[in-house]
């Protein structure tokens, strides 16, 4: 389908190393002015749902100073863009909860909030476990959790997970986890 909306001009506003920021001054598909405001981001979101074979997860707990809560999400963080999504899956799930997983399943695409920003989301269940210790980004206080997936999804339901990529991934994983979608579990060596 062809885009009906016209950008007369682009004004970067704010700029940083995650994100920036656009004013546009744009022509609605209706032909009357109008203005819009871009944020761009600078790296895919990836989040990755960890499942052992008794079907237990992982979440991760810290403060999210945008929010001003504290926030229980599945594994997440960055990739910056043109760079390998499952190799920063693989990362951030080392890093934030120690684990390493020989098996990876991308179960999800999304764009967090489309209507203001380009953000673009992946999810990825990791299954075949191995536990080391964790090592989170010096600016990074988490705590980890681990818990049957179903009260994982259960705090999604009952509002305790809000953030949109552990939602959508818990949901996700969920639904193909009820019919038999996900591939079987790594066989033990």
């Amino acid at each position: 389908m062809e885009n009906p909306w016209k950008t007369r001009s682009v004004r970067i506003t704010y700029d940083n190393r995650w994100i920036q920021v656009t004013h546009r001054e744009v022509v609605t598909p209706s032909g009357t002015d109008g203005i819009y405001g871009v944020v761009h981001f600078k790296n895919l979101a990836v989040g990755v749902v960890p499942l052992d074979e008794a079907l237990n997860t992982w979440l991760v707990g810290q403060y999210r100073y945008t929010l001003g809560q504290y926030s229980w999400e599945i594994p997440e963080g960055g990739c910056p863009l043109g760079d390998d999504p499952l190799d920063a899956a693989r990362r951030e799930l080392a890093e934030e909860t120690g684990i390493r997983a020989e098996q990876w399943d991308k179960v999800l695409d999304l764009h967090t909030s489309n209507s203001v920003t380009d953000e673009t989301g992946l999810v990825y269940v990791a299954r075949g476990l191995s536990f080391g210790e964790a090592e989170p980004e010096e600016t990074e206080e988490l705590s980890v959790r681990k818990l049957p997936f179903d009260e994982a999804l259960e705090m999604v339901f009952n509002g305790q997970i809000t953030d949109a990529l552990s939602q959508l991934g818990l949901m996700r994983t969920g639904f193909l986890l009820q019919r038999g979608e996900l591939p079987q579990f790594p066989r033990k060596r």
